[in-house]
């Protein structure tokens, strides 16, 4: 592929621009998502408040926000950094706030018959009751949020797998066109593995 693309320092750039802006969007709906999810699977008054809210931006098409994210903050990283945010957030939300609500309260009542404090029941029960559904929403939704970085890179950008792999097809560089396309899907297919990696090390109490 390497040998296809030409260029490596190149290739490299652009991989590297695709990766920090996946990195970036999955960080920040990971933030957001499990700090939102953790409130409403908490509290009864923020899930009241937030459920309607929630629900009524989630099944809007993120890819029809495109045009409006870029006319309030540019062409620039931000814009595609939010498109990628804005894929992930609102299924990490729901999935977090219902695998909190799922946690029986039995699991706390034991932390609490010795003596554990808040902390203590967050860290060893809530946590990792969220963290499993984040990572399995996150696995569902890589592929969406790859397939939007892909139209963000069109637009406003010289640099990113999806601008290389459009410049390749104007420039009717096919070879070039092709070999970019399977190094997305290669550096999609990257990704989920970390996500397993991620699972394996934080996940261990699933397998013993």
């Amino acid at each position: 592929l390497f040998l296809i693309l030409g260029n490596q320092q190149a290739c490299c750039l652009n991989i590297g621009y695709s990766l920090y802006r996946v990195f970036a969007g999955m960080l920040l709906a990971l933030l957001l998502g499990l700090l939102l999810g953790l409130l409403m699977g908490r509290s009864k008054f923020w899930n009241r408040l937030l459920d309607p809210v929630v629900y009524l931006t989630y099944p809007v098409p993120k890819i029809a926000l495109l045009p409006v994210v870029m006319l309030f903050f540019g062409l620039g990283e931000i814009s595609k950094i939010l498109m990628i945010m804005l894929i992930l957030i609102f299924q990490i939300i729901i999935s977090v706030r219902d695998g909190v609500k799922a946690i029986p309260g039995s699991a706390y009542e034991v932390l609490s018959s010795i003596g554990a404090t808040a902390l203590h029941k967050f860290w060893h029960v809530t946590l990792p009751g969220a963290l499993s559904v984040i990572l399995s929403t996150v696995r569902i939704s890589l592929g969406t949020a790859i397939s939007v970085l892909f139209f963000t890179e069109i637009y406003g950008t010289e640099h990113g797998m999806g601008f290389f792999i459009m410049d390749s097809w104007q420039r009717l560089d096919y070879p070039g066109m092709y070999a970019g396309i399977l190094l997305f899907s290669l550096v999609g297919f990257i990704l989920f593995l970390l996500v397993d990696v991620l699972d394996r090390i934080f996940m261990k109490w699933r397998r013993s």
